[in-house]
């Protein structure tokens, strides 16, 4: 199992950029897949996850509506839109994969202590 995230870069504040993290060597009936990111000097912190149909997601609250995860399955890669980045969007970002998927209500439970494979992380960083 592998999980490879890639599409990071330097980004004015406003622009957008999109990540992608492909996954290789998933063999489960169902999984998670999650977004993760740690700024410098700061812990790590749960963007959000998606079922790995891709049909539903789970976002941290502050950050829903201007980031979007999305599944393209024909290639087995998860992809986090970021829009409207700020300053303190500046972090590296990972994505990992819980091997079990489970929902509170139509939600995946997005959980960084359930991850059993993590990927590389790709740098974001955001100008003014």
């Amino acid at each position: 199992v592998q999980l490879q995230a890639s599409g990071g870069g330097l980004v004015q504040a406003g622009g957008s950029l999109r990540l992608s993290c492909a996954l290789s060597g998933f063999d489960f009936a169902s999984y998670t897949v999650g977004w993760f990111r740690q700024a410098p000097g700061k812990e790590r912190e749960t963007v959000g996850c998606t079922d790995s149909r891709g049909e539903y997601t789970t976002y941290v609250d502050s950050r829903e509506g201007r980031f979007s995860i999305s599944t393209y399955n024909a290639n087995n890669t998860v992809y986090l839109q970021m829009d409207s980045l700020k300053l303190d969007d500046t972090a590296v970002y990972y994505c990992a994969a819980d091997r079990t998927l489970e929902f509170s209500g139509y939600s995946p439970i997005c959980l960084d202590g359930r991850m059993d494979y993590r990927g590389k992380g790709t740098l974001v960083t955001v100008s003014s």
